[in-house]
């Protein structure tokens, strides 16, 4: 604990401090009046986890704990932390008696908005909203925190203390709110009083404004004279504050507008600025026979149109869908850039947008999918730009299972044809596509494409934290037990199994049932050579550190014992090196074990090994492993023959 901020609405905020990463949050620790009440208040805010905004952060964990030295049963729940919040900014300009710079506001506004909107859409009301739980990411992008369930708000003894011990934080609350009444309205009323503050902070001190906040609750008429002078004071963009705040700050909740018609009147009727894509959605839209026509020409005139009419989705989405339907010498493949920067423009542009964001992920996956089928060697774009835009689309739609799954086509892509692995893991790439693996096995297209993407984030590649693959071996085993009898799934899933045993990621304990997952896989696709080897070299990647792994090889299981199916797979692919070299380097590790040689004579073994050693002259097979945290593409072995002589 560092530090202890201001008592909030409902009780202490504490900022923390991780004693390994250093990364700083705040904990809200709330009393409840009993573990039901906690439990209430903690089933309310589990739905909170899941929503997904650029200008909303959310809490990131939540947990009951006991004091004992009160006797005190407090929900904590832990946020990000930011230094910086729209009070601050408030009582900077305020000392300075200096006005708010108007393009600063608009955007900030238009994202506060936004957030609200997609909060109030979803029925869920703020309750506690005010300039210090607005906080600056930056200097110009924004976010709502600390929103707070109805359970805790209507503690009616705490809300009175707080109230006397604070009495200008909760100036920002409607006066039905004071009351423990809650709506959208609500917010409404906090929002007006924010931008009140925001828009007098360079003519009105702190207990002016307070004093003006609260007496607004009986009287709104006192609105009119500051209204007034702001006009006189010609502070920026008066006339609309002066027409849009009444609207906000009426007493009865019916009376006040709603977060769209504050929309309306500030960034339609107004023309705000706003770097708040969504809402361009309000904008008056271009009629389609107008848009058609505009779009009848080639990529240039286009790209032309996606350029004037950045701002409206409907046509970014009818050009991409036009673009969808022209031939690839149209297009002007491989892939010109003015195309790829126009359509990750429109994709920022328009983030919340599920249908601009599939239409986008699938116009570049065609153009770099028949890109690299024209020409294999051909570099694909590795700008950050484009797949930071992507990691963006996956953590505002994750109810988007077609999006996921493009998504990851398009990173799988990107990654195995630049150098990109190591930022992606950063960013937490391995988390989401777990989380995923883990939430939607029954999605098939999810789990193939999610294993395709780890394998290229593994493949070749230094890993730079290996704790979030830790739970990846048991997810593989469950998804592979899953469909037993795909073909495509048992690939995926076997060549990242084989990595993460190269890793050291599989525990001891799964040992056995990685094993069972790799013969399991080459009995059903013996026909997938990539499989085969992927699937051998995890065998003998395992038996290497375990006998327990070596037995599960040997073994006779469901009327097929490992043994057997090497010799089947041998005499399919006797011509083939490397999976032959393969066979001989799992043969190599069994043979170290003394239990299990007779096994291995018993069922011929010795045989195979001579018929080999006459084949082949000399052997591409080592002991020699890649780094602790390096996943190779392919390794060599030295000669594997001293360590099998003895079959003969």
């Amino acid at each position: 604990i560092l530090y202890q901020l201001n008592p909030g609405a409902l009780g202490v905020n504490l900022v923390v401090e991780e004693t390994e990463t250093k990364a700083k949050h705040v904990i809200k620790q709330v009393e409840c009046i009993d573990e039901h009440h906690a439990n209430d208040a903690l089933e309310e805010l589990m739905p909170l986890l899941k929503l997904q905004h650029a200008h909303i952060s959310m809490y990131e964990e939540m947990f009951i704990t006991w004091n004992a030295e009160t006797s005190s049963l407090f929900l904590c729940l832990v946020m990000e932390f930011h230094r910086v919040s729209f009070q601050d900014v408030i009582e900077s300009k305020r000392k300075a008696k200096e006005v708010i710079e108007p393009e600063w506001l608009q955007d900030v506004l238009g994202q506060v908005l936004d957030a609200l909107e997609y909060l109030h859409q979803l029925d869920i009301v703020h309750r506690n909203l005010k300039p210090s739980n607005i906080v600056l990411i930056s200097s110009n992008h924004c976010r709502l925190q600390d929103l707070s369930p109805s359970k805790l708000m209507t503690h009616e003894a705490k809300w009175n203390i707080r109230a006397e011990e604070d009495p200008l934080h909760k100036s920002w609350m409607a006066p039905e709110a004071l009351h423990f009444c809650f709506s959208q309205k609500s917010d409404i009323w906090s929002l007006g009083c924010i931008l009140l503050d925001m828009t007098t902070c360079s003519f009105l001190d702190d207990t002016e404004a307070m004093h003006l906040r609260r007496s607004l609750r009986q009287s709104p008429g006192g609105l009119k004279g500051v209204l007034q002078t702001m006009e006189e004071k010609q502070i920026p963009d008066a006339k609309t504050f002066v027409f849009l705040l009444p609207l906000m700050l009426q007493i009865s909740p019916s009376d006040r507008v709603t977060i769209r018609d504050a929309i309306h009147v500030t960034f339609v009727s107004n023309a705000f600025k706003s770097s708040c894509a969504a809402l361009s959605l309000h904008q008056q839209i271009l009629p389609e026979c107008i848009t058609d026509m505009l779009l009848g020409g080639n990529i240039a005139s286009i790209l032309e149109v996606m350029q004037n009419f950045s701002s409206q989705p409907e046509v970014q989405l009818r050009a991409m869908k036009r673009l969808l339907t022209m031939r690839e010498d149209e297009l002007g493949l491989p892939w010109p850039v003015e195309l790829l920067e126009m359509v990750t423009a429109a994709m920022r542009q328009h983030e919340r947008i599920a249908d601009v964001q599939l239409c986008a992920c699938s116009l570049l996956l065609r153009l770099l999918g028949q890109a690299l089928t024209r020409d294999p060697k051909a570099e694909a774009p590795c700008d950050s730009s484009v797949f930071s835009t992507l990691l963006s689309t996956l953590r505002s739609h994750p109810e988007v299972k077609q999006l996921t799954v493009l998504v990851y086509s398009l990173l799988s892509i990107i990654v195995s044809q630049a150098s990109v692995s190591e930022e992606l893991q950063k960013a937490g790439l391995f988390e989401h596509i777990l989380e995923h693996l883990d939430r939607s096995p029954e999605n098939r297209d999810i789990c193939v494409s999610g294993l395709s993407l780890l394998w290229c984030l593994l493949v070749d590649a230094v890993i730079v934290d290996k704790a979030p693959l830790e739970k990846a071996p048991a997810l593989l085993i469950q998804v592979l037990d899953a469909y037993p009898a795909d073909a495509e799934m048992a690939e995926a899933g076997c060549a990242v199994l084989w990595l993460l045993s190269l890793l050291g990621c599989v525990k001891e304990s799964q040992f056995e049932q990685a094993a069972a997952v790799f013969l399991q896989s080459i009995q059903l696709c013996q026909d997938r050579v990539l499989l085969v080897n992927n699937a051998y070299r995890g065998l003998a990647s395992l038996a290497k550190v375990s006998e327990l792994a070596a037995f599960q090889v040997v073994v006779q299981e469901g009327g097929t014992s490992g043994l057997c199916l090497i010799k089947e797979t041998y005499q399919l692919y006797k011509d083939d090196p490397d999976v032959v070299e393969n066979i001989c380097m799992l043969l190599a590790h069994l043979v170290a074990y003394k239990e299990i040689l007779p096994e291995l004579v018993s069922h011929g073994i010795h045989t195979l090994a001579r018929e080999i050693k006459e084949r082949f002259t000399s052997s591409l097979v080592s002991d020699a492993g890649p780094p602790a945290n390096h996943a190779p593409t392919s390794f060599k072995l030295p000669t594997w023959g001293r360590r099998v002589q003895g079959l003969e």
